[in-house]
Parts: structure tokens; sequence; C-alpha cells
């Protein structure tokens, strides 16, 4: 399965940003023709103040597809639809009440939706550089661990950003028959200077799972006015930890192919799963 990760430099304008999202994707699916494409974390938004994140993000149908689809929904459905592709729309702000879900949504190439996950994990830190992260300020976490079938041979799990510190995510994904992990994010700099693609390569190793990690880059505004950088760099890593295709700092894209046959020899000649010994439990 071609794959392509399409990294983007968004603002706080969801409209811009759907434009620049499409000339992005349609240039990359003209160029090489990928079976998938990848947004990043927040693509739809990124900084701006808490009334801003609002009034960008919407409330998404059932999964059975009841209730009316927004704007960035429609965008992905109908992108997909369009181009035969199949999309990870990244993610996107979900209204939820007096907050929002960071979430991920998955359409099959005929534009239906086939998966949705919501970001389990906050991103409430100070950085060694001072800088200080309360995501928790404004989404709510998410509790499902979500799969989703890309083909008969690949099996997608759905993680976001912070997420990836979280080895007991990724192993349960595995457990449930991932060997594709699909990952948006938004790294800052100095995180992802020192550890986006040990990581990246950590988890794909220890699952033997192909890992696409799609990436914001450039600089954007937080609502207290700082400037804030993220790190791009995404990257699409083998079962085996290594990097087999990654954008740099700017806007762009990079395309890889993803061979299951490739998983199933690592996992036979390494069956590292079917070796562990422990479990831990949190009281």
């Amino acid at each position: 399965m071609r794959t392509t990760v399409i990294q983007m430099a968004p603002g706080a304008s969801a409209p811009e940003n759907i434009k620049h999202a499409r000339a992005l994707i349609t240039a990359a699916i003209g160029a090489d023709k990928p079976d998938l494409v990848m947004l990043p974390e927040m693509w739809s938004c990124l900084g701006g103040t808490r009334d801003m994140k609002f009034a960008a993000a919407e409330a998404l149908p059932a999964p059975d597809g009841t209730g009316e689809a927004g704007p960035l929904y429609r965008f992905l459905s109908d992108l997909a639809r369009d181009h035969g592709v199949i999309v990870h729309g990244g993610s996107i702000g979900e209204r939820h009440g007096d907050r929002l879900f960071n979430t991920s949504l998955l359409f099959d190439a005929k534009g239906r939706e086939r998966a949705r996950y919501r970001k389990i994990h906050l991103f409430d830190v100070t950085t060694p550089g001072g800088e200080g992260y309360r995501e928790s300020d404004t989404y709510e976490p998410g509790s499902d661990i979500v799969t989703a079938p890309l083909s008969p041979d690949l099996t997608a799990g759905l993680a976001i950003c912070y997420d990836i510190r979280f080895p007991a995510l990724f192993h349960a994904l595995r457990a449930r028959g991932a060997n594709v992990l699909l990952v948006p994010a938004a790294f800052t700099v100095e995180t992802g200077l020192a550890h986006w693609e040990t990581l990246l390569r950590a988890r794909a190793i220890e699952t033997q799972c192909w890992m696409v990690a799609c990436g914001t880059t450039g600089t954007h505004t937080d609502e207290n006015g700082q400037k804030r950088r993220t790190y791009g760099h995404s990257m699409i890593i083998d079962p085996w930890g290594t990097v087999v295709a990654q954008v740099s700092d700017g806007p762009g894209w990079s395309t890889a192919r993803l061979d299951h046959t490739v998983t199933d020899s690592i996992r036979e000649r390494m069956p590292v799963m079917a070796h562990h010994r422990l479990s831990i439990h949190t009281p």
C-alpha cells in the first residue's frame, strides 16, 4: 500500500488550512499516486485562542452516518471519494459540550468513515526549556483503543502525538491485530529534536509494525501571543525500525510502500509478543 504523509504548517484559520491541505494532497496524489494519505494533528486549527479552537471545531455525525457533517468532515470524506484513496484526517477538534476531543477520522476510498479515535493522553507538561502546555484546559481525553482494516492484509492502529510516549497503548493495538500504526502529531521543536525519531522507531521495533507518523511544521501563535514552533520531520518507518521516508522542515510530503510481507517475516523470525512474561497493573 503506497502511503503518503502530508506535512503542513497550519494556523488558526480552518478555511485557510483546508485550502492548503487540498493543494498539498492534490499535488501529492498527482505525483506519487498513493493508496493512503495522512494529515497531521490539528491541521485544521493550530494555535489561537480557546474561542478560535472552538470556532474551528465541529460536532461529528454519529458513526452510523446520522447527523449533519461539518466542513472539515465533508472535506475529508469528499477528498477520499473524489480521488479514490483512503484518507486519515490527522486530527481535528470535535465539539463535546464545553470541551473538545482531539479526534482522528479514517475514511475509505469511497468516502465512508471507517474509524474515529479520540486522543487518550493529553499533553500537560512543562518542557525543559520552560514552555508550558495544558491541553486538558480545552480538551477531554478519549478512552477507546481503535483499530481499523486498511486492506485484507493491513490493519491500522490509531494514536495521536503524546500517545507515543505510552507503550502500553501500542502493545494493545498490536494485540488487537494492528500491523500499521498511524500517528499524527504536532511535536514541539525541543521535544522533537530530542525524542521524535527515537520514540517512533522504538514503538515500531517493539510492536513490529509499520509506523506512519505525520507532523506539523512551522510557527504558530498560542492564545497568550507566544510563538510556538513544531518540528515536522514526518516519517515512515518499517517494522525493523528503519526510516524509509521522511519530510524535512517545511510543508511537503513523502511516500513509501507498506508491505505486509515485511511485517510477517520479522514477526516470524522474532516472535517477541509470544515471549512476554510480565504484565504491569496500576493500582
